[in-house]
């Protein structure tokens, strides 16, 4: 089949795909590379118009090697499942070029499919799935166009056709998905992307937070058995910060080896117990789990490395479910530091913010260990320090100028400057970073937490009492613990003054706020019950049917459930196929009007040209005749005429005015108020008696002479007078 007799909707169908699926993808593409397929897509429609020529092999050879080149610069030495993804776009943005018949044409569908599948590794909140469904229906109506050209190739007939398709293998569908039995990968590769990622790092300079601070995107949901603790009390830690170098807090620990592998994306399931709280974090790269204080793992997924400290056996690069308890743990008096661990949380550069320094040895002169920490936060209460998404560049000695000076900062600065003094008073104390407070979600069932609440602060250790949290924040501005960054910013003005996009910076657009909820409600269920139903919470459904499911059974019911389905189509098949097939377009209007022709006591005679069928109809009532001979000689020239291939391709045209005509035809017998008169005899009699041109007709029934111009003209005039053109 050459280019010029390709379908051009068939073509238009899959480049609207082919763009529908890069949405998803647009933020990790190069720029050149998202230009690149616009512009072959546009290269290759123009030459379908006949505006240009496609390349010859020695073009395309070229074309290659410069974007390979491109690609190669682009990507240096890093392998990435982004990079991986981008070489694959490359390559189909490059067979558009190829696309010259239809065998290339059915190539480019399954590639397109492939590349829908490519993007759930990337995005699977309902929004992307259901974009990626658009962009599948996309390409069968182009598979449509491609495998039927005689077929209406409009959106309403070809969406008709394919939702009965859909309505069809629906149940069997619902039946995989639930009974198909979901068993662990024997390996896996991890999906570790060259993006960068919104969220904690484990390394803090002063102004990082601040900058997450500026984010409304998710960070995690959490939903409670029982009652959620006070707003007050969410504090999630992530992990701990032990090192300081200059003015970078640091792990001191290396971290540790990341297994390959995927991280399990689920923990247990059923439901929650009272003291229980479920985590759906979104994707980090990083391994550390944010949890509350006094919990414990109730979920395999996740391990504790240290008191209230937990880890993934691997980074989370997918959404991950996980599930702790509250527990608190007893208290024992007696326990010490190790001398390593206490050195480590003394760590302090040699020299640097020398007034800090002293500030800490006239606290130690004064008070115990307690006392320096009661000290130092009643003077962040009582002195005019201020909580601001707007600091100020801090000079070398940057402890020193907040403390003393410029007295302005967010979490990091303070929790930083309080750490310093403590540890310079000999007080062992570490930064800990995670998250603060959360947002009720809909329905009060979960709670939201985002980037901007992310938090900073310190911990010390007490004899006696171990650690200690120790908040400056909360005493500076008791608003952001107590109300979240948006009450805590009102006055200031700076809560995602960036972000004008967010719903979230519009909290005082109540209809906003409420249809961007029930959004996020409708995410995290399909997040829970659809993208995270894997073996466990399989099972655990399962186990609620009598019987007691195993993992054999369901292998028996997928199968069968197969089985069934592929014996159903069979026979339906094989059926129709007896019956002579189900007609299609012009095919079926012909079959209707016979039909109609019948309930009028006009009946079919068997071998009966469409002209003579119009003939007898006109004589039967007359107020019919230009009607019934139009409608017969559209018939008989989009299947006969010298311009048949021409009506073949445009076979559109022809349906909706045989439609039309018939629908004129039935309105002018009701306006005149004519009586039907019903043919006596079955509907199987009148399908075996009711032929249909192109299976009995030859050439000699053709209008002579009737170009598909007059037909149209005719054809309006008829439908004017009778006045259904509508």
């Amino acid at each position: 089949m050459q280019t010029a007799q390709l379908p051009g909707k068939a073509l238009l169908w899959l480049v609207a795909a082919f763009t529908l699926l890069l949405v998803p993808q647009w933020d990790r593409l190069p720029a050149w590379l998202l230009v690149v397929c616009v512009a072959l897509m546009a290269w290759r429609w123009l030459a379908r118009l006949g505006r240009v020529r496609l390349p010859g092999r020695g073009w395309r050879t070229g074309l290659v090697v410069v974007l390979g080149g491109l690609y190669v610069a682009t990507v240096k030495s890093q392998f990435t499942v982004d990079t991986a993804a981008s070489f694959f776009v490359l390559c189909v943005a490059l067979k558009w070029l190829e696309t010259r018949c239809a065998r290339d044409f059915y190539v480019l569908f399954f590639i397109l499919l492939y590349m829908a599948a490519v993007n759930f590794l990337f995005h699977q909140a309902i929004h992307w799935t259901l974009l990626n469904f658009t962009a599948v229906v996309l390409l069968l109506l182009g598979l449509q166009v491609l495998n039927a050209p005689e077929l209406p190739a409009g959106v309403r007939s070809g969406g008709r056709r394919l939702a009965g398709l859909l309505l069809k293998m629906l149940p069997v569908v619902i039946v995989l998905f639930v009974f198909f039995p979901r068993m662990a990968p024997l390996w896996s590769v991890p999906l570790v992307s060259g993006q960068a990622r919104s969220g904690i790092s484990d390394q803090m300079t002063p102004g990082d937070i601040s900058n997450l601070a500026q984010s409304s995107e998710r960070a995690f949901r959490v939903s409670f058995g029982g009652q959620a603790p006070p707003q007050a009390q969410l504090y999630w830690r992530g992990l701990t910060l032990d090192y300081l170098d200059g003015a970078t807090w640091k792990q001191s620990a290396q971290p540790a080896f990341r297994r390959l592998g995927r991280v399990e994306i689920e923990g247990v399931s059923g439901p929650l117990a009272a003291n229980q709280y479920e985590i759906l974090l979104e994707p980090t790269d990083q391994s550390w789990a944010f949890v509350l204080a006094d919990s414990v793992a109730a979920s395999p997924n996740i391990e504790e490395i240290d008191q209230d400290l937990f880890r993934f056996r691997r980074p989370a690069d997918t959404s991950v479910r996980y599930r702790l308890a509250l527990e608190a743990p007893p208290v024992n008096p007696d326990v010490q530091l190790p001398p390593a661990q206490r050195r480590q949380l003394l760590q302090l550069p040699g020299r640097g913010n020398p007034q800090a320094r002293a500030l800490a040895d006239e606290l130690r002169s004064q008070y115990d260990d307690r006392g320096i920490a009661a000290a130092l936060l009643q003077r962040f209460r009582e002195q005019p320090y201020f909580y601001t998404l707007r600091p100020p560049v801090m000079p070398d000695n940057g402890i020193d100028a907040l403390l003393f000076d410029v007295k302005r900062g967010f979490c990091a600065h303070y929790a930083g400057a309080m750490t310093f003094v403590l540890r310079a008073a000999g007080i062992p104390a570490r930064v800990v970073v995670g998250y603060q407070g959360g947002e009720s979600g809909a329905g009060d069932d979960y709670l939201i937490v985002r980037q901007y609440d992310a938090h900073a602060w310190v911990e010390g250790w007490f004899e006696g009492a171990g650690w200690i949290r120790l908040d400056p924040t909360a005493a500076i501005a008791p608003s952001r613990i107590e109300s979240g960054l948006r009450e805590a910013m009102a006055e200031e003005g700076s809560f995602l003054e960036n972000s004008w996009l967010s719903p979230q910076k519009y909290g005082n657009l109540p209809l906003l706020t409420w249809a961007s909820l029930q959004l996020d409600r409708i995410n995290y269920q399909w997040q829970r019950w659809v993208v995270g139903y894997q073996g466990q919470s399989q099972m655990d459904l399962l186990s609620r049917l009598p019987g007691g499911l195993t993992m054999r059974d369901l292998g028996y019911i997928s199968a069968g459930t197969v089985a069934v389905a592929l014996m159903l189509a069979g026979l339906i098949s094989a059926w129709r196929g007896r019956q002579g097939g189900r007609l299609i377009g012009v095919a079926r209007q012909f079959q209707r009007w016979q039909r109609f022709c019948e309930g009028v006591g006009v009946p079919v005679r068997q071998g009966e040209t469409p002209l003579g069928l119009a003939d007898r109809l006109a004589r039967a009532e007359p107020a019919l005749a230009d009607s019934a001979r139009v409608f017969a000689g559209v018939v008989n020239t989009h299947y006969y005429s010298r311009q048949a291939a021409d009506a073949v391709a445009q076979p559109a045209s022809d349906i909706r005015l045989l439609r039309r005509l018939l629908a004129g035809m039935k309105r002018q017998r009701r306006q005149a108020g004519l009586p039907r008169n019903r043919a006596n005899h079955s509907k199987r009699a009148a399908r075996q008696r009711i032929d249909t041109p192109g299976h009995r007709y030859g050439d000699r029934y053709a209008l002579a002479g009737k170009s598909l111009a007059q037909r149209a003209e005719t054809a309006d005039g008829v439908a004017a007078a009778t006045r259904t053109d509508y």
